[in-house]
């Protein structure tokens, strides 16, 4: 079991190490929790960093507290970013565009609308999160499965062999239980990116337009 001392120097040289994330940041760390603090110049930086503070071994959870701060270069008009985000919305093969809706106030993009898979709500913020100008996201997306694609009581089954085929993931120490589309996951698991590859491959079965996620860390 890592210390806390050895977890903050972890975290700290996994923001360095990540090119992405390119910005100097406080690191606190207590019982496991991390918290970020500092400032970055877009959006997607912010985002990078708390992504990578996730993934280091030990980390049960991080606390961002990042601010966005955009200088002049990188500022443009609420009415550039949504014009901008609906175009590539559209050229997006993974999102039906023509059900996701673009809001902008103050570099904020809001989406809303509907969908049929959680790869599709995800898709779309992925795209516009990189995009000049945003200082956030709020996904608002729903899912909502066709009929067709409603969870049954096999889909339970499925879910958990999709866990055992995983290679990173210890079946056993997963439960799971569906209420019609919504999907309910309980255990323990050793990182943050294995809870990650868990709440994954659930999202993936059909119909899932729910998930509740009661899963814990332990290293």
């Amino acid at each position: 079991m890592k210390t806390d001392a050895q977890l903050q120097q972890d975290v700290i040289d996994e923001l360095k190490w990540d090119p992405s994330v390119n910005a100097a940041l406080g690191v606190d760390v207590k019982d496991g929790v991390v918290t970020l603090t500092g400032y970055v110049d877009s959006f997607h930086k912010k985002w990078a960093a708390e992504h990578a503070a996730a993934r280091v071994f030990g980390v049960k959870a991080v606390v961002e507290e990042i601010q966005v701060r955009l200088p002049d270069p990188l500022k443009r008009s609420d009415e550039s970013i949504a014009r901008v985000a609906s175009n590539v919305l559209e050229w997006d093969v993974s999102v039906p565009h023509e059900r996701v809706k673009v809001q902008v106030q103050k570099g904020l993009v809001t989406l809303s609308g509907e969908v049929d898979w959680w790869y599709q709500k995800n898709a779309a913020e992925t795209a516009v999160r990189h995009l000049m100008g945003v200082v956030s996201v709020s996904n608002r997306i729903t899912i909502k499965p066709e009929e067709s694609k409603v969870l049954d009581a096999d889909v339970k089954d499925e879910i958990e062999r999709a866990f055992q085929r995983n290679a990173v993931l210890d079946a056993r120490r997963i439960t799971v239980e569906t209420r019609g589309g919504k999907v309910i996951l309980r255990g323990s698991v050793h990182s943050w990116a294995e809870r990650e590859q868990v709440e994954l491959a659930a999202w993936a079965a059909p119909g899932v337009s729910e998930l509740v996620s009661h899963i814990t860390i332990h290293p």
